[in-house]
């Protein structure tokens, strides 16, 4: 193993690299391990970016919840690349290494696509809210200049937190503790390896994190309240059952969510153990991507719908293409 720090004039350790310890698996078990989480992330990406490639093509997926939907996928592909490619390398080769540089990068990129989710929900919340409350004024009420200024808020809504709070915890001394107890660099491990006074950081993160996870969550709490309110004024059992199947997906996806982010980034200094910190965050980096499509839009009748139609104008093209060559 390389050097991993560098002696400063008096004393001093620089940390120059990270150690990422993982989850200290062997043989067997750690390529068994390493085969699921690929498979996992491949079934990120190409059902993420179906959704993406499908609301941009179809004209009949240019809605609201669809732009909404698409946005949520992007964030998901961005939010694994950032962390699954590099836990891979780590796990399968010898170097378990990251630069320091690189770790930073990697924080900052998991606090801003972690928030930026946030803010989505809330947005996607709402958005269902106005469709069952105010069917007749949707269109007008989500038009697309709301929309975009709505999902371009979401985007940028993590920008401040993701520079300012990696920059100040990379810039507290290390005292050459390298070997950060996780599979990628996230908060509460790397902070675990500063050797200084850290509560005013954990006190500021921690108001930081209360008001990222409470603005979408209030919205997304509210406009529940009034979609229960409005949907108990349909007369017909068929016709709230509909009604409450359009929320059915988003719910379970906010309460998946927010219960796993919020155990580990509400307290980053938590009596968690490591192991289950690491399987907490697991769930969200590595389930929740995969799964969102499923319950999201891969069950959905109109997306099926469009998907089927995708496939079957691509395999006459090809027919056509064929046939033409042929003769």
């Amino acid at each position: 193993m390389r050097i991993l720090e560098e002696m400063k004039p008096g004393n001093q350790t620089t940390v120059t690299h990270f150690l990422i310890w993982g989850f200290g698996l062997h043989g067997k078990m750690k390529l068994l391990f390493s085969i699921v989480i690929s498979v996992m992330f491949l079934a990120t990406m190409i059902g993420n970016s179906l959704i993406v490639g499908i609301t941009a093509i179809d004209s009949a997926l240019h809605t609201p919840m669809y732009y909404f939907l698409k946005n949520l996928a992007l964030t998901e592909i961005c939010y694994s690349l950032s962390i699954v490619p590099k836990m891979l390398l780590i796990l399968l080769g010898e170097r378990k290494i990251i630069s320091f540089t690189a770790c930073a990068l990697q924080l900052s990129c998991a606090i801003l696509f972690v928030t930026c989710e946030c803010f989505l929900l809330g947005v996607m919340a709402y958005d269902r809210q106005v469709a069952i409350c105010h069917p007749l004024h949707y269109g007008t009420m989500m038009n697309r200049d709301l929309c975009f200024k709505m999902a371009v808020g979401s985007w940028l809504s993590g920008i401040p937190v993701a520079l300012v709070f990696p920059i100040w915890l990379f810039t507290l001394p290390f005292c050459g503790r390298n070997k950060v107890d996780h599979f990628f660099c996230d908060v509460s491990p790397v902070l675990n390896l500063v050797c200084a006074d850290t509560a005013l950081f954990e006190l500021l993160i921690f108001m930081a994190t209360v008001m990222i996870v409470m603005i979408p969550f209030s919205l997304i709490i509210i406009s529940y309240l009034l979609i229960i309110h409005a949907v108990l004024q349909i007369p017909s059992a068929v016709g709230q059952r509909q009604a409450f199947s359009t929320c059915a997906a988003h719910l379970v996806v906010v309460t998946f969510f927010y219960s796993t982010t919020g155990i580990i980034h509400l307290r980053p200094k938590s009596s968690l153990s490591s192991n289950m910190k690491k399987m907490v965050s697991l769930s969200y980096t590595v389930v929740t991507p995969m799964i969102n499509p499923f319950i999201y839009s891969l069950r959905n009748q109109k997306v099926k719908q469009s998907l089927r139609e995708c496939i079957n104008k691509r395999l006459l093209r090809k027919q056509m293409i064929f046939s033409l060559s042929s003769s």
